[in-house]
C-alpha cells in the first residue's frame, strides 16, 4: 500500500514565466523572497517584477534571506509580509530562499511561538505560493519540507506540511545557465541525492521509484557536463526538471542519513548542503548494496555508471578542505541518529554504524 501525493503545477521551458503570467498571480499584493543576489543576477527576479508590473500588482522585494536561513530570519519575514498585507508569495532562487518562503508563508498568518512551527502547530493555512528555482538541486518546489538553522540545537532540522507545498512552480534553465560550475556540481549532486534515497528507503513505492529512475537518467545524460562545465539552456533546463523530480520523489519517501549526518557538515564547517550529501553518498551505497543489490544495480544502469564510477565522480566532482577530528564525528552522530531518516534507511544502522561512515568518508 502506499499514497500518492503532488499538488504542485510544474510549467517548465523557456520564458515560462512570461509565457504564463495569469499562472503567477495568486492573488492581488504580493512578497517576492529571494536571495541577496540570486534572484536579480539570475534574471528570474527581473521577469516576475516585469509580469507583476503588467499585471498591475502591488509587490514587495523581501532579499534579505542568506545561505541556510534562520528560524528567526524567517520569522521576521512573516512579521514583514503581514504588515505589508500580502496575500500570496513569490520564492526565487536556490533551496534556501524557497525553504525560507514556506516557513514565511505560515508565519505571515500565524500569531505562535516561533519553534511550534516545527510541531506543525498553525490554525491559518499558509499564504498560497509561486517557485521560481534558480538552482538544479534541492526540488524545494516540489516538496513540503522546509529546512532551517536552529541555533539552539547547533544543527538545521526541517518542518514538513502538505499546505506548504507551492501551488505552482516554473522551471527555466536561462536562470540557472551561469551558474559557477561548482555550484552546478553541488545542486545537481543533491538532486541525485534525492532520487538515490528516496529510491532505496523503505518508504519508496511504485510510483517513488519509476520517478527516481526517471530523474536519474536524465542527470546520468549529463554527467560530462557537470565535469567539463559545457552547459545550454535546454541541458539546464532539464536539469532543473530532475531536480523537481528528485523532490517529487522525496515528498513521497522522505530522505536517509545522508541528509541527517550532512546537516552538520553544513552547520558546523559551513560546507554546501549537496557536497555534504555527496561526501557521504558512495559509502551510503556501499552498504545499501548488500541488502538491496538490484535496486543500486537498476540505479547505476539509470546513470550509465558503475558505482565505482559513480564513487569517482563524487570525488572528482567534490573538493572539500575541510578538517575533521574523530571527537567532532562522535557528537554529530548523537544528533544524526536520533533523526527520523535513520528508521527509513535501508540496512540497520546504529551510532557507532555513522561514526563509521563518518570516519571513512571524512578522514
Amino acid at each position: 500500500m502506499f499514497n500518492y501525493l503532488m499538488p504542485t503545477k510544474v510549467i517548465v521551458g523557456e520564458n515560462c514565466v512570461k509565457e504564463n503570467a495569469s499562472e503567477l498571480i495568486l492573488g492581488s499584493k504580493c512578497m517576492i523572497v529571494t536571495g541577496r543576489t540570486s534572484g536579480a543576477k539570475s534574471g528570474a527576479l527581473g521577469d516576475v517584477t516585469e509580469v507583476l508590473k503588467e499585471k498591475g500588482i502591488e509587490y514587495l522585494v523581501y532579499d534579505h534571506i542568506g545561505n541556510n536561513p534562520t528560524i528567526e530570519e524567517c520569522a521576521e519575514g512573516g512579521k514583514v509580509a503581514k504588515d505589508f498585507g500580502a496575500d500570496f508569495l513569490i520564492g526565487i532562487g536556490g533551496g534556501s530562499p524557497l525553504d525560507a518562503c514556506k516557513a514565511i508563508a505560515v508565519y505571515a498568518v500565524n500569531d505562535m511561538d516561533m519553534y511550534d512551527i516545527f510541531e506543525g502547530k498553525f490554525t491559518n493555512k499558509p499564504l498560497p505560493m509561486a517557485a521560481i528555482p534558480t538552482t538544479a538541486g534541492t526540488g524545494s518546489e516540489t516538496t513540503p519540507y522546509s529546512i532551517l538553522t536552529l541555533h539552539k540545537i547547533n544543527n538545521k532540522q526541517s518542518f514538513a506540511h502538505p499546505d506548504v507545498f507551492y501551488k505552482v512552480a516554473f522551471l527555466d534553465g536561462r536562470y540557472t545557465v551561469k551558474l559557477p560550475l561548482q555550484i552546478a556540481r553541488n545542486t545537481a549532486i543533491d538532486a541525485m541525492s534525492h532520487l538515490l534515497e528516496g529510491f532505496t528507503d523503505k518508504k519508496a513505492s511504485m510510483a517513488s521509484d519509476y520517478i527516481a529512475l526517471e530523474g536519474l537518467r536524465i542527470i546520468g545524460k549529463y554527467v560530462d557536463n557537470l565535469r567539463n562545465g559545457n552547459f545550454n539552456t535546454q541541458i539546464c533546463t532539464d536539469l532543473l526538471w530532475a531536480a523537481s523530480l528528485g523532490g517529487i520523489v522525496i515528498s513521497q519517501t522522505g530522505t536517509t542519513i545522508v541528509h541527517s549526518m550532512g546537516y552538520a557538515l553544513t552547520y558546523n564547517k559551513d560546507i554546501p548542503h549537496g557536497m555534504a550529501n555527496g561526501l557521504l553518498l558512495g559509502e551510503y551505497l556501499e552498504r545499501t548494496k548488500a541488502v538491496l543489490p538490484e535496486k543500486i544495480a537498476l540505479a547505476m544502469n539509470a546513470l550509465g555508471m558503475s558505482l565505482e564510477a559513480f564513487k569517482a565522480f563524487l570525488k572528482e566532482c567534490l573538493p572539500c578542505n575541510a578538517h575533521f577530528d574523530e571527537e567532532e564525528l562522535i557528537k554529530w552522530s548523537e544528533t544524526a541518529i536520533k533523526a527520523k531518516n535513520a528508521m527509513v534507511c535501508p540496512f540497520d544502522i546504529t551510532q557507532e554504524d555513522e561514526i563509521e561512515i563518518y570516519k571513512k568518508c571524512l578522514l
